[in-house]
Protein backbone atom coordinates (compact mmCIF):
# COMPACT_ATOMS: atom_id res chain seq x y z
CA UNK A 1 0.00 0.00 0.00
CA UNK A 2 1.37 3.41 -0.96
CA UNK A 3 0.46 6.65 0.71
CA UNK A 4 0.62 9.83 -1.31
CA UNK A 5 1.67 13.10 0.23
CA UNK A 6 1.17 16.50 -1.25
CA UNK A 7 3.50 19.32 -0.32
CA UNK A 8 2.15 22.12 1.83
CA UNK A 9 2.02 25.48 0.13
CA UNK A 10 5.13 27.55 0.71
CA UNK A 11 3.11 30.35 2.28
CA UNK A 12 2.08 31.35 5.78
CA UNK A 13 -1.35 30.19 6.96
CA UNK A 14 -4.26 32.63 7.30
CA UNK A 15 -5.01 31.99 10.96
CA UNK A 16 -8.39 32.89 12.45
CA UNK A 17 -10.16 36.02 11.21
CA UNK A 18 -11.67 36.84 14.61
CA UNK A 19 -8.25 36.82 16.30
CA UNK A 20 -6.35 39.05 13.86
CA UNK A 21 -5.08 42.02 15.81
CA UNK A 22 -3.62 43.18 19.09
CA UNK A 23 -5.20 41.99 22.33
CA UNK A 24 -4.19 43.10 25.85
CA UNK A 25 -4.87 41.74 29.27
CA UNK A 26 -5.55 45.09 30.93
CA UNK A 27 -5.75 43.71 34.47
CA UNK A 28 -5.47 40.44 36.38
CA UNK A 29 -8.23 39.47 38.81
CA UNK A 30 -7.12 39.58 42.46
CA UNK A 31 -3.62 40.72 41.46
CA UNK A 32 -3.29 42.65 44.74
CA UNK A 33 -3.61 39.35 46.64
CA UNK A 34 -1.28 37.25 44.45
CA UNK A 35 2.42 36.66 45.17
CA UNK A 36 3.06 36.76 41.44
CA UNK A 37 1.06 37.20 38.27
CA UNK A 38 1.65 37.81 34.59
CA UNK A 39 -0.18 40.17 32.24
CA UNK A 40 -0.32 39.13 28.58
CA UNK A 41 -0.20 41.10 25.34
CA UNK A 42 -0.98 39.08 22.20
CA UNK A 43 -0.48 40.08 18.59
CA UNK A 44 -2.10 37.69 16.10
CA UNK A 45 -1.04 38.19 12.49
CA UNK A 46 -2.16 35.49 10.05
CA UNK A 47 -1.17 32.23 11.80
CA UNK A 48 1.65 33.87 13.78
CA UNK A 49 1.49 34.98 17.38
CA UNK A 50 3.74 37.40 19.26
CA UNK A 51 3.35 37.46 23.03
CA UNK A 52 4.68 39.97 25.55
CA UNK A 53 4.51 38.92 29.19
CA UNK A 54 4.83 41.41 32.07
CA UNK A 55 5.41 39.54 35.32
CA UNK A 56 4.94 41.11 38.76
CA UNK A 57 6.44 39.12 41.62
CA UNK A 58 6.78 39.67 45.37
CA UNK A 59 9.12 36.66 45.49
CA UNK A 60 12.52 36.56 43.84
CA UNK A 61 12.79 33.37 41.77
CA UNK A 62 15.91 34.57 39.93
CA UNK A 63 19.36 35.88 40.70
CA UNK A 64 19.30 39.45 42.02
CA UNK A 65 20.49 40.97 38.73
CA UNK A 66 17.38 39.56 37.02
CA UNK A 67 14.77 40.36 39.68
CA UNK A 68 14.36 43.99 38.54
CA UNK A 69 12.41 45.02 41.67
CA UNK A 70 9.82 42.34 40.96
CA UNK A 71 8.68 43.46 37.48
CA UNK A 72 10.05 42.07 34.22
CA UNK A 73 9.12 41.46 30.60
CA UNK A 74 9.45 38.32 28.53
CA UNK A 75 8.64 37.69 24.89
CA UNK A 76 7.67 34.73 22.70
CA UNK A 77 7.01 34.21 19.01
CA UNK A 78 5.36 31.28 17.29
CA UNK A 79 2.25 29.98 15.62
CA UNK A 80 -1.27 29.30 16.82
CA UNK A 81 -4.30 27.32 15.77
CA UNK A 82 -7.91 27.21 16.91
CA UNK A 83 -9.68 23.85 16.90
CA UNK A 84 -13.24 23.97 18.18
CA UNK A 85 -13.14 25.86 21.48
CA UNK A 86 -9.39 25.49 22.06
CA UNK A 87 -6.51 27.82 21.23
CA UNK A 88 -3.17 26.03 20.74
CA UNK A 89 -0.02 28.16 20.97
CA UNK A 90 3.40 26.81 20.01
CA UNK A 91 6.09 29.43 20.52
CA UNK A 92 9.70 30.02 21.53
CA UNK A 93 10.92 32.52 24.11
CA UNK A 94 12.72 35.42 22.45
CA UNK A 95 14.39 38.72 23.12
CA UNK A 96 12.37 41.95 22.71
CA UNK A 97 13.18 41.91 18.97
CA UNK A 98 11.57 38.43 18.70
CA UNK A 99 14.90 36.76 17.85
CA UNK A 100 15.34 33.41 19.61
CA UNK A 101 16.64 33.59 23.18
CA UNK A 102 19.02 30.82 24.23
CA UNK A 103 20.35 32.25 27.51
CA UNK A 104 19.87 35.04 30.02
CA UNK A 105 17.32 35.95 32.65
CA UNK A 106 13.90 34.30 32.90
CA UNK A 107 12.51 31.59 30.70
CA UNK A 108 14.16 30.12 27.61
CA UNK A 109 13.05 27.37 25.26
CA UNK A 110 9.48 26.54 24.32
CA UNK A 111 6.23 28.21 25.31
CA UNK A 112 3.57 25.65 24.46
CA UNK A 113 0.18 26.47 25.92
CA UNK A 114 -3.40 25.43 25.28
CA UNK A 115 -6.33 27.61 26.24
CA UNK A 116 -10.06 27.03 26.40
CA UNK A 117 -11.85 29.91 24.64
CA UNK A 118 -14.57 30.39 27.25
CA UNK A 119 -16.18 33.44 25.67
CA UNK A 120 -15.56 35.75 22.76
CA UNK A 121 -17.10 38.93 21.43
CA UNK A 122 -15.87 41.42 18.85
CA UNK A 123 -13.89 43.29 21.52
CA UNK A 124 -12.96 40.65 24.11
CA UNK A 125 -11.80 37.06 24.46
CA UNK A 126 -11.83 35.12 27.71
CA UNK A 127 -9.22 32.35 27.77
CA UNK A 128 -8.64 29.72 30.43
CA UNK A 129 -5.25 28.08 30.61
CA UNK A 130 -5.65 24.31 30.41
CA UNK A 131 -2.48 23.86 32.49
CA UNK A 132 -3.32 26.00 35.54
CA UNK A 133 -6.95 27.13 34.99
CA UNK A 134 -6.01 30.82 35.26
CA UNK A 135 -8.21 33.08 33.20
CA UNK A 136 -6.87 35.67 30.78
CA UNK A 137 -9.37 38.34 29.75
CA UNK A 138 -8.15 39.99 26.56
CA UNK A 139 -9.43 43.31 25.26
CA UNK A 140 -9.25 44.12 21.57
CA UNK A 141 -6.91 47.05 20.85
CA UNK A 142 -6.11 47.16 17.15
CA UNK A 143 -7.12 45.34 13.95
CA UNK A 144 -4.46 43.64 11.84
CA UNK A 145 -5.12 42.51 8.28
CA UNK A 146 -3.43 39.23 7.44
CA UNK A 147 -0.98 39.55 4.57
CA UNK A 148 0.40 36.07 4.07
CA UNK A 149 4.19 35.86 3.66
CA UNK A 150 6.28 33.27 1.87
CA UNK A 151 7.98 30.80 4.18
Amino acid sequence: MQLACSPRPNIQGKGEAFMQGIWNEDSVAFSDKLKNYTQHHFKFSCDSVYIDFVTHSKINFYEDSCYNNGVWKEYAKGVYAVKGDTLFVGATFTYANYKQKISGCYRIGRYDQNFLIKKRTADSILLESLSDQREIKLSFKEKITCVQKKL
